[in-house]
């Protein structure tokens, strides 16, 4: 056979067989198994009653107003923590104060039946409103020497509080007629993240 023909010969082998391997099939074994996931968030709710503690008129120097209100955990998560953050205002009637009324509202106490503890024992809303107070944390120990607080999913805190118009002994008739409008916000943060 020439140089030719086997040259030609050749190339006709080559070009079968890349055209086999371009175009063959290849039989072997398979499986698939499809998996359904899902991610749902869970809700933060923090829910209190009443939502209007104070709404008295005619006060005078030494009155004390005790208040009860429930805050209540109505969602899927725990909460951690319920800060609160106060803020007011006052209506000066004759324009003639020369003091904060908020300095003469004290708050003598702010006591968490359910966790035992008072965030707030005395102090005037003029100071509180400096304050960023957690109302669900647990200042008693138990005996496993943990700290507990926060608020369970479904679960509610009693509150008492008491508010006084200070009677300083002094002429306080520059607060004759003027009112003060108080807005509590209590915060919520959920507990921290955990390997699930």
């Amino acid at each position: 056979m020439g140089i030719k023909k086997r040259l030609g010969l050749g190339m006709a082998s080559a070009a079968l067989g890349i055209a086999l391997i371009g175009g063959g099939t290849y039989a072997y074994f398979s499986d698939q198994e499809v998996t359904n996931n899902a991610f749902a968030a869970g809700t933060l709710d923090l829910s209190a009653n009443p939502t209007a503690l104070i709404d008295i008129d005619g006060l005078k120097p030494g009155d004390t107003m005790l208040r009860e209100f429930v805050l209540s955990n109505d969602g899927s998560l725990k909460i951690e923590n319920v800060n609160l953050e106060t803020k007011y205002t006052v209506t000066d009637l004759n324009g003639d104060n020369n003091d904060d009324f908020g300095k003469h509202i004290k708050v003598n106490f702010l006591w968490n039946w359910d966790q035992e503890s008072e965030p707030i024992f005395e102090t005037t809303l003029y100071e509180l409103q400096k304050m960023d107070p957690d109302v669900v944390k647990r200042d008693i120990w138990d005996p496993l020497w943990e700290q507990k607080g926060g608020l369970e999913s479904g679960e509610n805190h009693e509150f008492w509080v008491e508010f006084e118009f200070t009677d300083n002994g002094e002429e306080q008739n520059m607060y004759q007629g003027d009112s003060l409008g108080l807005e509590w916000t209590f915060n919520a943060t959920q507990s921290a993240g955990e390997n699930r």
